[in-house]
């Protein structure tokens, strides 16, 4: 098959990121630039991070075309992230990505972020084909998403408050882990008993997709609040396994029991909560009766990047689904055709 580079930008938050890719999910370069300056609030400063991704995109553009070998003259389309996200974050990667495509005189393709999750598990397996159910997971968002063509889905779950990142994240703070959470969490969680203590798992009954992890929170903090400051530092890796389990268990379990009751025999899971190894496991454990096939993006890949906004390219650039220079960015969220 013949293929084309495509230069696809990730700026949806605080990554700025740059990858060249080409139409038959190969990666050629995929640079990172991490903002570390958020570490010390505890979160993401938006005025922060756009200033920060001004500064980064070029040179992250710089360092790609080095690392793929290739010249602006060799790409046949840019490709961006424009939702959701931080408005300010996402206007710096669209600019940038028109002000390019208009001047080399090539196509550009809209993304929407979370496809872009989805999509990242085409580039270690390029001949996956829908249908699939799909578990996008995110500091932002939790969703279940039943895929009939990869451009033909609809949404049949999703949280009604928090997201399970964010979970992970908030109760990380609360017991003074540090941002992000969810990686040092999913540490500690090893060296811990899952079953240490029983906290709740919101809307736990059958044949209902949606999730809730607010409740979540105040119930560790409530857990907390009872507790002696030595009680808690000497059993923190089995109250964070625990919270962990919280957490993986639901997901598991309707993702396994929607798939079981629609006859899905392959379920994607995507976004930065994929790379949790305790959900990686579980999931795998809970679908030996299922038996169907599941894909997690690589660990490169889980968090937000450029590579995978290109790999959700892919499709559009084929079908010519272009997006004209008008294009702006906006921030609803979830996942959505652009």
């Amino acid at each position: 098959m013949t293929k084309s580079l495509l230069l696809a930008i990730e700026s949806s938050c605080d990554d700025t990121s740059v990858a060249i890719i080409d139409t038959n999910y190969q990666v050629y370069a995929n640079v990172i630039s991490s903002q570390l300056a958020h570490n010390e609030f505890g979160g993401v400063v938006p005025e922060l991070a756009s200033r920060l991704h001004l500064q980064n995109i070029s040179y992250c553009m710089d360092m790609a075309l080095q690392e793929a070998k290739v010249s602006l003259q060799d790409i046949a389309a840019i490709a961006v992230s424009v939702n959701p996200g931080l408005i300010g974050s996402l206007l710096v990667g669209v600019s940038f990505a028109k002000g390019l495509a208009w001047s080399l005189d090539i196509p550009l393709i809209a993304v929407n972020h979370m496809l872009g999750h989805v999509f990242s598990n085409k580039i270690k397996n390029p001949d996956l084909q829908a249908p699939w159910l799909a578990l996008v997971i995110s500091g932002g968002h939790t969703e279940l998403v039943e895929f009939e063509t990869e451009s033909k889905f609809r949404i049949v779950g999703h949280t009604i408050d928090d997201a399970a990142g964010e979970a992970f994240d908030k109760i990380a703070k609360i017991l003074g882990l540090g941002y992000p959470g969810g990686p040092m969490i999913d540490k500690l969680a090893k060296l811990g008993n899952p079953n240490f203590y029983k906290f709740p798992q919101a809307l736990d009954k059958k044949d209902n997709y949606y999730f809730s992890f607010s409740g979540l929170k105040t119930s560790v903090m409530q857990y907390l609040a009872k507790q002696s400051d030595e009680y808690i530092t000497d059993n923190l890796n089995d109250i964070v396994a625990s919270v962990q389990h919280a957490i993986v268990n639901i997901l598991v379990k309707k993702t396994i029991a929607y798939a079981t009751k629609h006859e899905f025999d392959k379920i994607i899971v995507a976004g930065g909560v994929s790379a949790n190894s305790y959900l990686r496991q579980q999931m795998l454990k809970a679908n030996k009766k299922l038996n169907a096939d599941i894909y997690f993006p690589p660990l490169s890949l889980c968090m937000d990047n450029a590579a995978m906004i290109g790999a959700a390219a892919v499709r559009k650039y084929h079908a010519q689904e272009f997006a004209n220079l008008d294009l702006n960015a906006f921030s609803t969220k979830g996942i959505k055709e652009v």
